[in-house]
């Protein structure tokens, strides 16, 4: 860490009066007593929390990011404090378009001219980590090809980077020592967390990969387009895409103009939204106005896939229970759902739990559905969760994100959207698919492989069992093996009943 930078943060510390959060301290409180007599001027007038994010909009870019990312972190943070850091903003110069050209003739050991038919330096857009350039690709003729978008990593980031990602570490191991909330807010852990996030931000290659699997998500879709790939122009420095022609999702007037749909379209971003999340278990988890563009044809298209957000199977399908039981205002369900997955500890009272979310929900359901925001009821559950020791997941943090951004999008473009209206039909439908008849046959047909590589092989494991050990160890390695027989033979007995079942319906 150098110690102009160190300098900087204690400056900044002064200038802002964060010493407030020392006052009344045991073992700190001599710091705010000390900063009172300083002679410098500072203005504290403003609130705590906005003197927060004004400081870390002072300290640049990468605190800037930090700040974003805390800001999800509602299970942590008061409400006025997230509220207040929701509101950062990457406000970032754009570096020379002659430093992009040196990164690019660097990554790829060859000229720009050769890569590109032509290639503005002018950057279209900007931000903390990289930029973005208008370019077209050049074909063996030379003459222009594809139009594509170029994004350049900024040159000189990765020390800057982990510089300030090291002064955080010490910033949070303080916070975890000093504090007496310090070791529930796992402060390194959030660090450490945003230091995967940031890294992975820096490697274009993850973001183009995160753009491909999106885009094959979403072939032949009626409702969103992903950008193509061009890997032979993409490095981990570089990332070159197909160059979308729409309207910032945030110029409505605009849209309106052009006759889009507006309803439509609002309905196509809520399931989008649950299609990403229960039918792929992938989903981009930065869907701000800013990376939302909408087609002539009243698509929408995404941009940048820096974050994106992954579900397992159980993590979806405690999700649709959770969503399902709110919708019918079971409080009992989500309380137990949300023990069998994990999300609080085992030895939560059931009905402890179900009395804080229904403390939470009933007053919200008051009003009529289209008024409700299904973000602000996952917020305010995550603050409720703090009492109930709730580890609250990365995935569902970025998803809890999300939905948010998704919900204010939507209601931006009709004001009148139900979300639960919506929403409803679609994790019904998910969820016979998983638990009834079709979900049975999804499972043998997964399966199926699996069984017809081990049922081969149980006369040569059983003969290793017999001949490896004696006595006791034996007789267990036998019986398992028995077990496992008859479980592959009631499979199978299953299957071909199924099979039976079905030549049978079609023979009828």
């Amino acid at each position: 860490m150098r110690i102009s930078r160190f300098i900087k943060i204690v400056s900044t510390f002064y200038r802002y009066g964060l010493d407030d959060f020392f006052e009344g301290h045991s073992r700190l409180g001599f710091v705010h007593t000390l900063f009172r007599f300083c002679p410098l001027r500072r203005d504290t007038s403003a609130p705590l929390p906005q003197r927060v994010r004004e400081a870390l909009e002072s300290l640049g870019p990468i605190f800037v990011k930090f700040g974003q990312v805390l800001s999800t972190r509602r299970d942590l943070l008061p409400p006025d404090y997230a509220d207040e850091l929701a509101r950062l903003q990457d406000k970032v110069p754009p570096f020379d378009g002659e430093l992009a050209r040196q990164v690019i003739e660097q990554s790829f050991g060859r000229t720009v001219d050769s890569l590109y038919a032509d290639f503005n330096d002018v950057p279209v857009a900007s931000a903390s980590v990289a930029q973005v350039h208008k370019a077209w690709l050049k074909l063996p003729d030379g003459s222009k090809g594809r139009e594509v978008a170029v994004k350049v990593l900024r040159p000189g980031i990765q020390p800057v980077i982990e510089q300030d990602l090291a002064l955080m570490r010490t910033l949070a191991g303080w916070v975890e020592r000093f504090f007496v909330d310090g070791k529930r807010l796992k402060p390194r852990e959030v660090v450490g967390e945003f230091d995967k996030y940031l890294h992975d931000e820096l490697d274009m290659m993850h973001e183009a990969a995160n753009a491909s699997q999106l885009r094959r998500n979403f072939t032949d879709s009626d409702q969103l387009i992903v950008p193509e790939v061009f890997y032979d122009y993409t490095t981990r420095e570089v990332l070159t895409l197909e160059w979308m022609h729409g309207t910032p999702i945030s110029q409505i007037e605009r849209l309106r103009e052009q006759g889009i749909d507006l309803k439509k379209l609002s309905r196509f971003g809520v399931e989008i939204f649950f299609t990403q999340v229960f039918r792929h278990g992938f989903f981009h988890a930065d869907m701000h106005p800013g990376n939302i563009f909408v087609a002539p044809d009243g698509r929408y298209i995404a941009l940048d896939f820096g974050i994106v957000g992954s579900l397992t199977d159980v993590d979806k399908h405690y999700l649709a229970v959770n969503f399902l039981a709110f919708f019918n205002r079971d409080y009992h369900r989500v309380a137990t759902a949300h023990i069998e997955s994990g999300w609080v500890p085992k030895d939560t009272r059931a009905e402890e739990l179900e009395a804080a979310v229904r403390t939470v929900c009933e007053p919200i359901f008051e009003k009529p559905l289209s008024e409700i925001s299904f973000g602000l009821v996952l917020l305010r559950l995550f603050e409720t969760s703090r009492r109930f020791n709730v580890e609250i997941q990365p995935q569902l943090v970025l998803l809890q994100k999300t939905l948010l951004n998704i919900e204010g999008l939507g209601r931006q473009l009709d004001p009148n959207l139900d979300l639960w209206d919506t929403a409803k039909p679609f994790l019904t439908k998910w969820m016979n698919e998983q638990i009834g008849w079709r979900g049975l046959i999804k499972t043998l047909r997964h399966e199926a492989p699996q069984w017809a590589t081990t049922l081969p092989t149980l006369p040569r494991r059983l003969n290793e069992a017999l001949s490896a050990s004696r006595g006791e160890l034996l007789i267990e390695g036998y019986m398992h093996l028995m077990r496992e027989q008859k479980k592959q033979n009631f499979r199978l007995t299953l299957i071909a009943l199924l099979l039976g079942a079905l030549l049978l319906r079609d023979f009828l």
